[in-house]
């Protein structure tokens, strides 16, 4: 870090990181005690290298009180810039000690992820590990356990909902009816519906879901792809069965509210080759993995 010059032009000498970090430890634990034994060390050298750092500021950073210690105007300023280079110094650190990975990496996602949770991911492996070939194909379920069998694929992330597959669960994502804010199609009877073509699984939930709440339904429109189903609803051209996150801007989900079901639970699995394994497999798999984060909702067991 570069010299800052005093007001009067003389120059404070560079703010070490291993300072920042004990100073953004001991705000964060209140106490100078306990960041120390979070810190694995004394509470006298703490203090010392907070004066260090005082010092090197030229400002007092901590109230002391009788129950710890609070951040003074300073140390609230200092604060938010000592916890970017601490982060930076762990992602930099993590980043120079970890092995890069190479080899072939064939991943098959759903279309539904394929512009929201998995790109940025997949994106960053490649840029990460440049050594890794990595190979994506979207598809539907089907098709990417049929590229299973077939020794196409190392990776694939599936949906699963009558407990018939086995894997690694990653997420549960229902399925629901969506539909354009901009219209009151769900109001309409028999009401439009977009709908997979040739899907077993729309005559099992989607239009199952409609019949055992007799609603009577007309399809309006059909589609291989979630796309579709998507474009249907933001046109107002019918209402459809999407994945909660899937739904696009300007829809909104259908509830009990509106007369409809949940359609299904849907759970996102990931499937693995048992054929094919190696290191940038496996560190695939934990970044597909910690890219369903937000959706987990805490479970992360694996099932079948």
């Amino acid at each position: 870090m570069a010299d800052i010059r005093k007001s009067d032009g003389a120059m404070y000498p560079p703010l070490e990181s291993d300072l920042l970090r004990i100073f953004a430890a001991v705000a964060q634990a209140g106490n100078v005690t306990h960041a120390a034994d979070r810190l694995g060390r004394t509470q006298s050298a703490i203090s010392m290298q907070v004066r260090k750092l005082e010092d090197s500021i030229g400002a007092k950073l901590f109230e002391r009180g009788p129950r710890g210690v609070g951040l003074t105007m300073e140390g609230q300023r200092l604060l938010p810039y000592a916890k970017r280079i601490v982060g930076l110094v762990d992602e930099t650190t993590a980043a120079m000690r970890t092995l890069p990975l190479d080899g072939p990496v064939r991943v098959g996602i759903p279309e539904e992820y394929n512009q929201t949770v998995l790109p940025n991911a997949l994106a960053g492996f490649a840029e990460a590990h440049p050594g890794a070939e990595v190979t994506v194909f979207c598809g539907y379920t089907a098709q990417q356990m049929e590229a299973l069998e077939a020794d196409e694929l190392d990776l694939a992330v599936i949906f699963e909902w009558d407990g018939g597959i086995s894997g690694e669960l990653l997420a549960i994502d229902p399925t629901v009816w969506v539909a354009s804010v901009a219209h009151n199609l769900h109001l309409e009877r028999p009401v439009p519906v977009a709908f997979y073509r040739r899907s077993v699984w729309c005559r099992e939930f989607a239009q199952r879901s409609l019949e055992r709440h007799a609603i009577p339904y007309r399809v309006a429109y059909t589609s291989d792809t979630s796309s579709g189903l998507r474009s249907a609803v933001a046109s107002g051209l019918a209402i459809a069965p999407l994945a909660r996150s899937n739904i696009p801007p300007g829809a909104r989900e259908l509830t009990l509210a509106d007369g409809f079901p949940v359609v299904d639970s849907s759970r996102v699995v990931l499937k693995r080759n048992p054929r094919r394994g190696g290191p940038a497999i496996d560190g695939m798999a934990d970044l597909i993995r910690k890219s369903f984060g937000p959706l987990t909702a805490g479970l992360d067991q694996a099932f079948g």
